[in-house]
């Protein structure tokens, strides 16, 4: 059965509160529970890990023991080369999401670091994205 780590980066422990006309009503709990729900009927394991650092996030990607990784580096998605790097060096099946549509919000959220060495971009859609993300993670994994 594929295992698959699903990372949130900074701020998003804060979802439910955190500006709720952009990132939505749900908690992270809410999606983390979602996903696993998902993920079981994918036949799929995941494990959820959220940090506001991005250190703790490079070594969460370089200890992986995981089959592929579903990725919402937050912030870090538009400056960090070292997670960028550590997702490359991994070598992990990686899909990026993100809850808001990047791409309709200010300009310095339109281009990605990270999406370069990822399968693929997922955005705009609420949690939703995190669905269609494990998805799509499955559906390479199965090919």
């Amino acid at each position: 059965m594929p295992n698959i780590l699903i990372l949130h980066g900074p701020n998003l422990n804060l979802l439910g509160t955190r500006e709720p006309d952009v990132y939505g009503r749900e908690t992270l709990a809410d999606i983390n529970a979602m996903l696993t729900e998902h993920a079981q009927r994918l036949q799929v394991q995941v494990r959820c890990l959220q940090s506001n650092h991005e250190g703790e996030l490079i070594d969460a990607i370089h200890k992986a023991e995981e089959t592929a990784l579903l990725f919402n580096p937050g912030a870090f998605t538009h400056y960090s080369i070292a997670l960028r790097d550590a997702v490359a060096a991994k070598g992990l099946p990686t899909v990026e999401v993100h809850l808001s549509n990047v791409h309709a919000r200010e300009e310095f959220r339109h281009r990605s670091v990270i999406a370069p060495v990822c399968l693929g971009q997922i955005a705009g859609f609420g949690s939703y994205s995190y669905v269609v993300g494990l998805a799509a993670l499955v559906h390479h994994l199965e090919d």
